[in-house]
């Protein structure tokens, strides 16, 4: 997968997963396939205000945890990894978005465990994420069929409640980005 060869690990858990990445971009059959075990790629991303001073968390529904928008690649974002990131989040947001003009492309990486829960077994996301800016951050919504909340925070606040590192770390690389975006 051409998008990661170039991606640059801010620490040692994104170089890990990055090597990893690497190996089954190169090795699974149908890397974009939910029903691709033990792995498959998902596609997230950061949203950021305008201003550049908040994100948008979601509480995702299953896990119960305050997280970045995004979810599954669909057969209709024929393998793009950015535009289904820019389609999760505006389903799980109701924003519409555009990709940062200056943030890296991806802008983290991240492989995350997802227990098993009825009939899919435990497997990882192998999870590709960018930082995006909403257009119209006032129209923020939620979609109940995604997710059971979705809010602005202020980064500062954001990057202290994180529940993950990897989440943490995402945060922190989209406030070193934290200027008004034109």
């Amino acid at each position: 997968m051409n998008l990661l060869e170039n991606h640059v690990a801010a620490d040692g858990k994104e170089r890990a997963d990055l090597a990893a990445m690497m190996v089954y971009a190169s090795t699974l059959a149908e890397p974009f396939s939910r029903k691709q075990w033990p792995a498959h790629f998902t596609a997230s991303a950061v949203v950021i205000d305008p201003a550049g001073q908040r994100a948008v968390l979601v509480l995702h529904a299953k896990l119960k945890k305050w997280l970045q928008p995004g979810g599954h690649v669909e057969a209709g974002d024929g393998g793009d990894l950015e535009q289904a990131a820019l389609r999760e989040v505006r389903e799980e947001t109701g924003l519409d978005v555009e990709l940062h003009p200056t943030a890296a492309r991806p802008f983290d990486v991240d492989v995350h465990v997802i227990p098993a829960k009825g009939d899919e077994p435990r497997h990882s996301h192998l999870d590709v994420r960018y930082c995006v800016v909403a257009k119209n951050p006032d129209a923020l919504k939620f979609d109940p069929n995604e997710s059971t909340g979705a809010q602005w925070v202020p980064l500062d606040e954001a990057i202290a409640s994180a529940v993950e590192p990897a989440l943490a770390r995402l945060l922190e690389k989209a406030r070193a980005l934290a200027k008004p975006v034109k």
